[in-house]
């Protein structure tokens, strides 16, 4: 736990993200990295409704939602940085200049495009938008051999050619594309009918650790960086 002294000294750090498992990434891999550098995080799912006194969060199913929690988390807490942490495997269509954004093939042109067009609309100088290439389980590809470790047992046999495949096939994590038959989780899917992103994500996430996943993934890479070097 942390002292209100020791708070009054720290860089706070919001993370809105999409679900459980990023929450749970955010508070096992970003939170005690973080706060070696003195940034305190907290991490929440997206609100998507409330009735009968519950609030209910998790899962993307259109930008408004995204937005009004957004801004209303920053009213509450106007000191503090924000981030996001969001898929670009299946973001809703009514993101700002999504449209504009199909015409671009470059992949990390295109998570920019997205990322500058979310910070416009949201216009606070204390927010870094960060959007997923392509999804969360592509980070998982920075170590198959944690992947193929983890999930083996049970398997009849070995997948870890397959997974090497995918890697030299797309070059890197980030690019295993956002395909509906062939975004990351899905290859996993296929070739790990047990993978459940709640119970494993994070916690393969977590044995490839932060290091690792940066070596591998570029943008990601970027994200970690620049939060680093709030003030």
């Amino acid at each position: 736990m942390y002292l209100a002294e020791d708070l009054n000294k720290m860089v706070r750090l919001n993370f809105l993200v999409e679900g459980e498992t990023e929450e749970t990434f955010v508070r096992d891999l970003l939170t005690p990295h973080f706060s070696q550098l003195e940034i305190y995080c907290t991490a929440r799912r997206v609100e998507t409704k409330r009735a009968n006194g519950k609030i209910y969060r998790g899962g993307i199913t259109n930008y408004e939602k995204v937005k009004k929690d957004l801004l209303r988390w920053m009213k509450e807490d106007t000191n503090a940085h924000f981030t996001s942490m969001f898929d670009l495997y299946a973001l809703p269509s009514d993101f700002p200049k999504y449209n504009e954004s199909l015409g671009i093939r470059d992949p990390y042109k295109k998570v920019q495009f997205l990322e500058q067009s979310f910070f416009e609309d949201i216009e606070y100088r204390r927010f870094t938008p960060y959007i997923q290439l392509h999804e969360f389980e592509a980070l998982l590809f920075s170590d198959v051999n944690i992947i193929e470790q983890r999930l083996k047992p049970f398997q009849p046999r070995t997948k870890l050619e397959d997974l090497n495949k995918i890697l030299f096939e797309c070059h890197s994590p980030e690019l295993i594309d956002d395909g509906i038959q062939t975004a990351p989780s899905k290859r996993l899917l296929v070739l790990y009918p047990a993978y459940q992103k709640r119970l494993y994500g994070s916690l393969i996430s977590k044995e490839i650790g932060l290091a690792t996943i940066q070596s591998k993934c570029p943008h990601f890479h970027w994200w970690i960086t620049t939060l680093q070097g709030l003030k």
